[in-house]
C-alpha cells in the first residue's frame, strides 16, 4: 500500500513539474520582447497628458552628497563609550539602538543604490496626489521622525499631500503633545492621529486610510527612510491604471550600526502553505528590464502604494483581522482575484529598520495570527485552504468569526478563484513550496565514522553560529542538538527549526555556519552519497570534514581514503536519494 501511494505521489510530483515548467517556457517565448505591462494600459487621463519629466530633485542630490557625520551616505555608525551608557536600555524596548539613532542626524544622506537605469528615467509629468499613513505604537522618537523628514525632504512637494502619523495608543511621552508640537513647527504637512485605545497595526491603518484626502494612499512602517526620488516610480503605474498596486524595493537599515545597505536586487513575492512569506525568483523577461516594474503574487506587508478609489472599492482591509498578521496575504489576494494588478518598483526603494527582536508585549487575544490567517483562508482560497490546514491543523478549530460581509465583497465583485491565482500569477510557486511536500531524504543523528564517539553538533545559540561536533549524547541527553533533517529543498537543517548549514567561504577548511533556511540552495546545497558515505557541499563539491581534536568542522577538497569525511547518518530514505535529480530540480 505504503509503495503504491509513494509511486501515486512521485507521479503526480513530476506531473505538477512538468505543466509549471511547460507554463514557464511559454511565458518566456511569449514575452521575449516584452514592454513594460504597465505601459500598455490606457491612461487615466487623456493622451495629452502623457509628457514625461525627470523628478530628481538635483540641488538636494548635490546637498546630500556633502553631507558627512555619523551614519551619513548609510556607512555603519558606532557609540563611544560616553555615548553607550542608554544603550542597553533604549536596545531593550526598541529591538534596535536607538542610542545611535539618536547620534544620526534626522535628515542624514543614504546612498543611491538604484540600477543606473533609473537615474536618467522619466516620468509622467501628471501624477496623482499622496497620503503617507504611518501607523506606530510607542516608536522610537529618533526613528519616527526620520521618518516623516525622509518622506518630506525627497517627495516633489507639489505630489505629497499630507503625512498621517497613526499613534496606536502608545504610552510614551513624547508620542503625544511634543509630537504634535515638533510637527507643527517644523513639518507643517504631518500630522498625528491618536487613537483611544490600542487596536493595532491593521486597524490603525484603516484609520489612517479613512481621513486620507490624496488620490494615492501610500503605507510605510515607522522606522523607514524613504531613498532618492523614491515617489515618482510607485505613482505612475497608479496614473495609466487606477487598479494597479505597487510596491518599493525595501533595503536593509542594520539595527546596530544603521548601516543602510541593499537587501536584494528584486525578487517576487510569495508564501508557502504555513503562510510564511517567501520569495519566487525574477522571470527571464524581468530580468531583461532592470528598471522596469514587474509583476509580484503577494506584497511584503507595510510598504505599498494604492489609488485610494481601488483600496475602497476593495473595501479596505478586512475590518474583522486582529492586531497583525495576514493583511498582506488578504490585500494581495483580493488586488489578483479582484481585477487589479501588483507590481514592484525596482527604482523606489526605501530603506527599513528589521529590528532584532519584537520588543512589544503579547496582546493577550489568544490565537489571533491563526485566527486571521483562516479568515483569508477561508474568503479567498477556496479549495487551497487544506493545505494551511494541513500544516496547521488547529486552525480547524479556530472562530474566525463573521465572513459574510468578505463574502458578500467577493461575490458583489465578481472575483476570480483562488485556482486562477495559483496558475496565472503564482504559477511556479507550488515547484518551489509544494502543497505536499516530498518526503525528506534522511533524519537524526550525524556521526563520524574516523571518530565514532563525535557527532555534528549545531549547539543551537543563534544564527550565525559555527558548528562543531561533540560526544554523542542524544541518547543520554534530550537536550542535545545533533538531530537534523537533510529536506527535500537539498539542505541540512537543525530538526524542527528554520536554521540550515550554509558555507559562503570559498577558502579550504571553511567553517559550518548557521543561517536561516532559504531554500535557493546555493550555500546551503547538500547532498549525501550513501555509498561513499560523503556529505557534499555545493556545485564544485567539497566534502564534510572535521578535526576530532580540535572538535572543528569544515568542508574540504574531498578524498575517499579520508575516515574523518566519512558520516553515518541515522536514518537515510533510498527511494528518495535514488530520485535525488528528480526532486526539486527548479532550485539548482
Amino acid at each position: 500500500m505504503r509503495r503504491n501511494f509513494k509511486s501515486f505521489f512521485k507521479f503526480c510530483l513530476i506531473s505538477v513539474v512538468t505543466m509549471v515548467v511547460t507554463v514557464l517556457i511559454f511565458r518566456s517565448i511569449e514575452n521575449s520582447n516584452r514592454v513594460p505591462v504597465y505601459e500598455k494600459l490606457p491612461l487615466a487621463k487623456p493622451q495629452s497628458y502623457n509628457e514625461k519629466i525627470d523628478w530628481h530633485n538635483y540641488n538636494l542630490i548635490e546637498r546630500d552628497a556633502k553631507r558627512t557625520g555619523p551614519g551619513e551616505q548609510g556607512v555603519p555608525a558606532y557609540l563611544n563609550s560616553v555615548e553607550s551608557e542608554n544603550y542597553e536600555k533604549l536596545f531593550r524596548v526598541n529591538g534596535f539602538n536607538a542610542a545611535l539613532s539618536d547620534k544620526i542626524a534626522l535628515d542624514r544622506a543614504v546612498p543611491d543604490i538604484r540600477h543606473k537605469m533609473c537615474k536618467s528615467k522619466k516620468y509622467l509629468k501628471d501624477l496623482p496626489s499622496v497620503s503617507v499613513i504611518v501607523p506606530f505604537h510607542n516608536e522610537h522618537w529618533t526613528t519616527l521622525l526620520r521618518t516623516a523628514i525622509s518622506v518630506v525632504n525627497r517627495s516633489p512637494p507639489e505630489l505629497l499631500k499630507e503625512i498621517i502619523l497613526v499613534d496606536d495608543f502608545s504610552s510614551k511621552e513624547f508620542s503625544k503633545k511634543p509630537l504634535d508640537d515638533y510637527l507643527a513647527a517644523n513639518l507643517s504637512k504631518a500630522y498625528v492621529i491618536h487613537l483611544p485605545e490600542r487596536s493595532g497595526l491593521i486597524r490603525a491603518r484603516l484609520a489612517g486610510a479613512k481621513v486620507a484626502t490624496g488620490e494615492v494612499l501610500i503605507f510605510l512602517d515607522s522606522h523607514t527612510e524613504c531613498n532618492v526620488n523614491w515617489l515618482p516610480p510607485l505613482l505612475e503605474p497608479i496614473a495609466r491604471d487606477y487598479k494597479v498596486c505597487v510596491c518599493p524595493f525595501i533595503d536593509v537599515i542594520q539595527y546596530e550600526t544603521f548601516e543602510y545597505r541593499a537587501q536584494d536586487e528584486g525578487a517576487r513575492g510569495a508564501f508557502d502553505w504555513e503562510f510564511f512569506y517567501k520569495r519566487l525568483p525574477l522571470l527571464p523577461e524581468d530580468l531583461k528590464h532592470p528598471a522596469e516594474p514587474f509583476k509580484s503574487p503577494v506584497m511584503a506587508g507595510g510598504l505599498f502604494a494604492i489609488s485610494s478609489k481601488f483600496f475602497w472599492e476593495l473595501g479596505g482591509y478586512d475590518e474583522g483581522l486582529d492586531i497583525w498578521g495576514g493583511e498582506q496575504y488578504e490585500l494581495s489576494f483580493k488586488i489578483w482575484q479582484c481585477g487589479g494588478e501588483m507590481y514592484d518598483a525596482p527604482c523606489s526603494r526605501v530603506g527599513h529598520i528589521y529590528r532584532k527582536y519584537a520588543p512589544f508585549p503579547n496582546p493577550g487575544k489568544g490565537d489571533f495570527v491563526g485566527r486571521n490567517y483562516k479568515r483569508v483562508a477561508e474568503v479567498w482560497m477556496d479549495e487551497y485552504a487544506q493545505y494551511l490546514y494541513m500544516r496547521r491543523t488547529h486552525y480547524k478549530m479556530l472562530d474566525p468569526g463573521d465572513l459574510t460581509k468578505q463574502k458578500a465583497l467577493r461575490e458583489r465583485l465578481k472575483c476570480k478563484p483562488f485556482k486562477w491565482f495559483m496558475e496565472n500569477v503564482a504559477f511556479d510557486l507550488p515547484l518551489k513550496y509544494p502543497p505536499i511536500e516530498p518526503d525528506d531524504f534522511g533524519v537524526g543523528e550525524i556521526r563520524n565514522l574516523g571518530a565514532p564517539e563525535l557527532c555534528v553538533d549545531s549547539g543551537f545559540k543563534e544564527r550565525d553560529q559555527v558548528v562543531r561536533i561533540a560526544k554523542c549524547a542524544k541518547r543520554t541527553n534530550k537536550k542535545a542538538d545533533q538531530n537534523f533533517t537533510l529536506t527535500w529543498h537539498k539542505d541540512i537543517r537543525v530538526k524542527g527549526k528554520t536554521l540550515c548549514f550554509d558555507v559562503s567561504d570559498p577558502n579550504d577548511k571553511a567553517d559550518v555556519t548557521l543561517y536561516p533556511c532559504h531554500g535557493q540552495q546555493g550555500n546551503q546545497y547538500w547532498r549525501y552519497d550513501v555509498d561513499k558515505q560523503h556529505f557534499l557541499h555545493g556545485g564544485n563539491p567539497r566534502c564534510l570534514d572535521c578535526d576530532p581534536g580540535a572538535l572543528r568542522l569544515f568542508v574540504t577538497t574531498c578524498d575517499d581514503s579520508s575516515k574523518t569525511q566519512k558520516w553515518r547518518f541515522e536514518n537515510v530514505n533510498l527511494t528518495m536519494l535514488a530520485d535525488w535529480d528528480n526532486i526539486g530540480g527548479i532550485l539548482k
